[in-house]
């Protein structure tokens, strides 16, 4: 289940509650997303940003760093289905583990996720904008 995306823009839907044993009736969360996907848009990332609008999905990527970050991020580690593993808050200047199994990663402002209700085990969707000019 290999995924190829091109370095754009497009949209992830977090389906929070759904299927952890309640009723299910959580209304999906849609964001606006950023796919860094090439070399220099991986490395470049969030860097020398002052707030983030929406995430930024970096694939391929098992781990990140804030380093010359000028803020806070909430980082997701997700699996090749696009299963949540972990998420966690960085501060500027630290280098992140790498997560086994993590094959791309979310990068959004710091808190945003829990109020997406993004956590382990949650599974996200991307869409990609393709745009007809």
């Amino acid at each position: 289940m290999g995924r190829r995306w091109r370095d754009g823009r497009g949209r992830l839907t977090v389906h929070g509650d759904a299927g952890l044993g309640g009723d299910g009736g959580s209304v999906p969360v849609t964001v606006p997303l950023e796919l860094a996907t090439s070399y220099r848009a991986r490395t470049k990332g969030l860097l020398g940003r002052d707030r983030v609008d929406g995430a930024m999905l970096l694939s391929p990527a098992g781990s990140v760093h804030t380093f010359r970050m000028r803020i806070p991020i909430d980082v997701a580690y997700l699996d090749r289905h696009l299963r949540v593993l972990a998420v966690r808050t960085m501060k500027p200047g630290r280098l992140g583990l790498p997560r086994l199994r993590s094959r791309h990663v979310l990068e959004a402002e710091a808190g945003a996720m829990a109020g997406w209700g993004l956590r382990a085990g949650v599974r996200v969707v991307v869409e990609v904008r393709v745009d007809a000019e």
